[in-house]
């Protein structure tokens, strides 16, 4: 069963209730009796397994900018050498 997150508008606390998607939303605080708002708070839903962009995908992406670095590399040494030698002369 999911786990919902209540606000009081007067008291400001914050309850958390398990309860079934086919239950009504708590209207009442249980400390003061004032409103209650239904607040959305992040999941804690995780894929796991083969085929998800995390686990097949995310991997080739970052193989394929290695090569860029590498050019990046070699274009700035090759710009350090030209300067150097026309400081030379």
């Amino acid at each position: 069963m999911p786990v919902y997150e209540y606000e009081c508008t007067q008291c400001g606390r914050i309850e958390e209730v398990t309860q079934k998607f086919s239950d009504k939303a708590l209207t009442n605080c249980r400390r003061c009796a004032g409103k209650l708002q239904k607040l959305i708070s992040q999941s804690s839903f995780h894929l796991k397994g083969t085929g998800w962009y995390v686990t097949d995908y995310s991997s080739k992406s970052q193989c394929s900018s290695a090569p860029d670095k590498a050019k990046d590399k070699a274009s700035t040494s090759k710009t350090n050498k030209s300067d150097k030698t026309a400081k030379q002369k």
